[in-house]
C-alpha cells in the first residue's frame, strides 16, 4: 500500500481539499461550511485524514466526549465516517484509512473506537461488515440502530444516550435536524426548504452547533436525522423522492 495520506491540520485546512466534494476553482457551499467547521474542531482533537490530492478517500473521527453524536463513554474515539470512492477503491485504502484510526486510538491509551451502525446498512453511514472485520461489534441499541466498538480492553463499553433511545418529538411537522460537518448537508437543505416551501409542507430545520446540543438529541445522530408525524425516521441525507415516501407513509 502505497499511499499517500496527508492530516488537515488548521495550517493546511485552508489549501487541502476536503474528498467528498472536490473543488479547485470554484466555492462550493457545503465544502466552505465544512471547512469552517473544522477549522473550530480541529484544535479539539477532531481528525481528518485524507488521501494525498483529490482522491475520494478519508477517516474522521473525534474524541466521543467531544463527537457531536448522543453517544456516551469514556475514553473513546467515534468514527464519524471512512469513505472511498472511485480510483482508489481496491487499492487497499480504507483497510489503511482503517488501521490509521485504530493505531492513533491506541497510541492515546483509549478504551477502543466506535460509530453508527444500523440492522440493514444505511447510505449515509460507513460501511459496517468492513468494520466488523477490524473487531467492531455491537455494543447498544436504539431501534433499528446499532452502536457498534472495538474495545482493547476491559474498560465499559459505550452506549447510546438515554434520550437517543426515545425516537419521538412532541412536533408533527416534517423536522430536520443537521450540522455542517458533511458538504452535502447545505445544498440538500436549500432543495428541501425549497420543495417545503413550494408545496406548502410545514417544516422545521434545526440546525445542531454544540456538542452538548448534539448529545442531548432524541434519537441515532451521525450529522442529520429526520422526524416526521413526531416519529424518528433516518440519518440519511433526504432527497425529494425519498421525502415524498416519508411523508406520504406519515400520512397513512
Amino acid at each position: 500500500m502505497d499511499a499517500e495520506f496527508v492530516t488537515l491540520t488548521p495550517e493546511n485546512l485552508a489549501q487541502e481539499t476536503l474528498c467528498c466534494i472536490v473543488r479547485t476553482r470554484t466555492k462550493h457551499p457545503g465544502v466552505e461550511a465544512k471547512r469552517a467547521w473544522l477549522a473550530d474542531w480541529l484544535p479539539e482533537g477532531h481528525v481528518f485524514c485524507k488521501l494525498r490530492g483529490n482522491g475520494c478517500a478519508f477517516v474522521e473521527y473525534a474524541p466521543l466526549e467531544t463527537a457531536w453524536v448522543p453517544v456516551l463513554g469514556e475514553n473513546y474515539l467515534y468514527l464519524y465516517c471512512l469513505w472511498v470512492q472511485g480510483a482508489p477503491r481496491g487499492q487497499g485504502v480504507g483497510k489503511a484509512l482503517m488501521e490509521s484510526c485504530l493505531q492513533d486510538a491506541r497510541a492515546k491509551g483509549k478504551a477502543g473506537v466506535c460509530m453508527l451502525g444500523a440492522e440493514k446498512q444505511k447510505a449515509w453511514l460507513s460501511d459496517q461488515r468492513f468494520a466488523e472485520k477490524f473487531g467492531f461489534q455491537t455494543v447498544d441499541t436504539a431501534g433499528e440502530y446499532r452502536l457498534l466498538a472495538v474495545r482493547f480492553d476491559e474498560r465499559p463499553a459505550p452506549y447510546f444516550a438515554p434520550n437517543a433511545k426515545r425516537g419521538t418529538i412532541e412536533e408533527k411537522d416534517l423536522t430536520i435536524y443537521y450540522t455542517d460537518q458533511c458538504p452535502f448537508i447545505a445544498q440538500r437543505i436549500e432543495k428541501l426548504r425549497a420543495y417545503c416551501a413550494t408545496h406548502e409542507i410545514p417544516a422545521a430545520f434545526l440546525h445542531v452547533e454544540t456538542t452538548e446540543q448534539a448529545k442531548m438529541l432524541p434519537c441515532p445522530f451521525n450529522n442529520w436525522a429526520v422526524f416526521y408525524q413526531g416519529q424518528f425516521q433516518t440519518v440519511n441525507l433526504l432527497d425529494i423522492p425519498t421525502l415524498e415516501r416519508i411523508l406520504k407513509r406519515g400520512k397513512q
